[in-house]
């Protein structure tokens, strides 16, 4: 099975339903991360304050607020819209070498994906990570990482990008 057909049958099967609304476009990855930042940081500043008893309000609140933002950071990324974009573009990168989208693919997944783990990160901060994930990233590509941490950087610049001026 192709990468094109790997990605038909997902968004055919998969409208990623929110689990309390049934809406589609749920982004657990991206409120979990938000809500365990947040909790973590307006626990800290409540326990600062007002003690115990604050921390564990603080983090609950914060953790509302925190997942609510990390939701709005993965809402931002439209994987579809990443997909058709780099499946026509992808060959006037200057790192393509004869190489088919489906090679690619999964590449630019893996950075649109890494920068919905790592919003407020750079890419160089990360990259050893990525590195380190890359090959338990089910992606079918033949690519090793020194080859597709090109792309991936691409659409992590990309969506980085993206997400910035929407925040301006």
């Amino acid at each position: 099975m192709n990468y094109e057909t790997k990605v038909k049958n997902v968004n055919a099967e998969s409208l990623n339903l929110d689990p309390i609304s049934d809406e589609p476009g749920a982004h657990p990855v991206g409120t979990g991360i938000g809500a365990a930042l947040g909790g973590a940081a307006a626990g800290a500043v409540a326990g600062t304050v007002v003690g115990p008893i604050g921390t564990f309000v603080g983090a609950a609140v914060g953790a509302i607020v925190g997942g609510l933002s990390g939701k709005g950071i993965a809402e931002m990324i439209d994987p579809t819209a990443e997909e058709v974009y780099w499946r026509e573009n992808y060959q006037n990168r200057p790192y393509v070498k004869g190489r088919s989208f489906d090679d690619y693919g999964p590449a630019y997944n893996y950075g649109v994906k890494s920068y919905q783990k790592y919003p407020n990160s750079r890419f160089d901060d990360v990259e050893s990570n990525l590195a380190n994930d890359w090959n338990n990233f089910e992606s079918g590509s033949t690519l090793g990482w020194p080859e597709a941490k090109h792309a991936s950087r691409d659409a992590w610049d990309r969506v980085s990008e993206s997400a910035n001026h929407r925040n301006i």
